[in-house]
């Protein structure tokens, strides 16, 4: 049984409501949820991420162990590079996402809400002989995002993972008041999930279902090192890759702004032409309202659908940017 993260000290800050669903005990938001978003695109203040679940991997084997298990090349990944990995089904599909930084001594990584337990205890039945250490970390560290473009300063000795999107500090969870009070102003998940959209990058649980593979949300490359082999699902990934197409893509909406309401996850998608009483071509994943873009989304549809195809998100009208290509 999954044992829930504490709820974050940051939700004693003025003005916080907490999040709820996946997200649960962090900050939906502060207050100004616009005003969060802005801040973010600017460079200027967090994003509290301690529900993330956060696992360490040491001992001399630790790389050469992973690669076997990761869809990423990581054997001789250098010191202080970030990187991401999946670890996939036989059948291909997407089980978990990692989100990894070695220290040189330790692979520090954080994984979404509610997974880490089942990855804990996959890493631990695949040690066999391997001189390697898993252990999780989470009660001890907390994840803190720092958006692109921040000058903040972090503690001498403190892991980050630095990326095009910004930075995400492994802190010790004891110091996450003091650290936000003097890097602040906060932000809630609901302004990193705008951005997160806005920027098409997929989360594993809002973007993926039991069946999804990687190349339905654009993860090859990022996540998914195709020059390597050995690990579960490779089979799959390199027949699509090579023989054909994924049967679903992912694709950024637009949606109508008149609407009160935000289509929620798993909300129809149909073509637009044919009404509410269409046939289901796919579903919304993630929506937001954006600061600048207005209310948008995240959604999976058919391979098929025509990229220029106006759709229905429920009763809104959605516009389409592609994604991942048909």
């Amino acid at each position: 049984m999954q044992r829930p993260t504490p709820p974050s000290p940051l939700l004693s800050l003025p003005g916080a409501v907490p999040a709820e669903g996946r997200d649960e005990g962090v900050a939906a938001h502060y207050g100004d949820l616009f005003r969060e978003q802005r801040a973010l695109a600017d460079g200027k203040g967090l994003v509290d991420l301690s529900h993330h679940g956060v696992i360490t991997v040491s001992g001399d084997d630790r790389l050469s162990w992973l690669h076997l298990l990761l869809t990423q090349h990581v054997s001789a990944l250098p010191v202080g590079q970030a990187t991401e990995a999946l670890i996939l089904s036989a059948n291909g599909h997407i089980e978990h996402a990692l989100y990894l930084v070695d220290d040189g001594e330790t692979v520090w990584a954080h994984v979404e809400p509610g997974t880490k337990e089942d990855l804990l205890a996959y890493l631990e039945s695949m040690k066999f002989f391997y001189r390697v250490e898993v252990a999780d970390r989470t009660d001890d560290f907390a994840v803190v995002h720092l958006p692109a473009g921040s000058i903040a300063e972090v503690p001498q000795g403190v892991v980050v993972r630095e990326t095009a999107h910004g930075r995400e500090v492994f802190l010790p969870r004891a110091d996450l008041e003091s650290f936000a009070a003097a890097r602040g102003p906060a932000a809630g998940i609901l302004a990193y999930e705008a951005l997160r959209i806005e920027e098409h990058r997929p989360r594993l649980g809002f973007e993926t279902d039991h069946r999804t593979i990687p190349h339905e949300l654009g993860w090859i490359g990022s996540a998914v090192h195709l020059q390597k082999g050995c690990y579960r699902g490779q089979e799959t990934v390199a027949r699509v890759q090579n023989l054909g197409k994924p049967p679903r893509r992912l694709v950024f909406l637009h949606l109508d702004g008149s609407e009160v309401h935000l289509p929620g996850h798993g909300t129809p998608l149909r073509l637009a032409s044919d009404g509410a009483d269409g046939r289901q071509l796919g579903f919304i994943t993630t929506s937001a309202r954006h600061h600048e873009l207005g209310p948008i989304a995240l959604a999976i549809v058919k391979r098929n659908v025509p990229v220029d195809a106006k759709l229905l998100a429920g009763d809104t009208a959605a516009a389409q940017e592609t994604v991942v290509e048909p």
